[in-house]
């Protein structure tokens, strides 16, 4: 399961995860071999067939990691979710929503990309660098491909 901090203003208005322009999110899942062809973001809701699956922190709102108000983010929602779901790796697309997650429910307030030795029940969590052409200089595709081989080695 892979979790965004909210749709972006291209997204939100496409209706589609990570369709803004110059998101790296579905040329990676498919370069680090967790999809077998390049999908398009209308395509999102095919996910569920190769065993993958998307949410965000904040559902309410759209925008930006920067103009997101905080009291949008619901992490208890997230937290339940994979409760109730049960997933093998709970994979943050980004800091922020690793932040605020990790925060409310282990109140840790400094979180680095990769494995975390924090878990949800039987679900691991995993930090991986975002995907948004806003965040290209800290684009890193090293901890994506480790994703892949922990999602592998299940």
């Amino acid at each position: 399961m892979f979790c965004g901090s909210a749709a972006g203003a291209a997204s939100a208005r496409k209706g589609a995860y990570y369709a803004g322009p110059g998101n790296r999110f579905w040329p990676t899942l498919h370069q680090i071999g967790l999809i077998p062809r390049l999908l398009t973001p209308d395509e999102f809701a095919t996910l569920p067939q190769y065993g993958l699956g998307l949410t965000d922190m904040a559902k309410h709102v759209s925008g930006s990691d920067a103009s997101l108000p905080k009291s949008a983010d619901d992490p208890q929602a997230i937290a339940d979710k994979i409760m109730r779901i049960d997933p093998d790796i709970l994979a943050f697309v980004g800091k922020r929503a690793a932040q605020v997650f990790f925060h409310h429910l282990f109140h840790k307030t400094r979180v680095d990309y990769g494995l975390q030795h924090e878990a949800l029940g039987a679900t691991a969590l995993f930090v991986l660098p975002s995907t948004s052409g806003l965040a290209v200089r800290y684009w890193d595709e090293a901890p994506w491909r480790a994703l892949a081989a922990l999602i592998k080695s299940i």
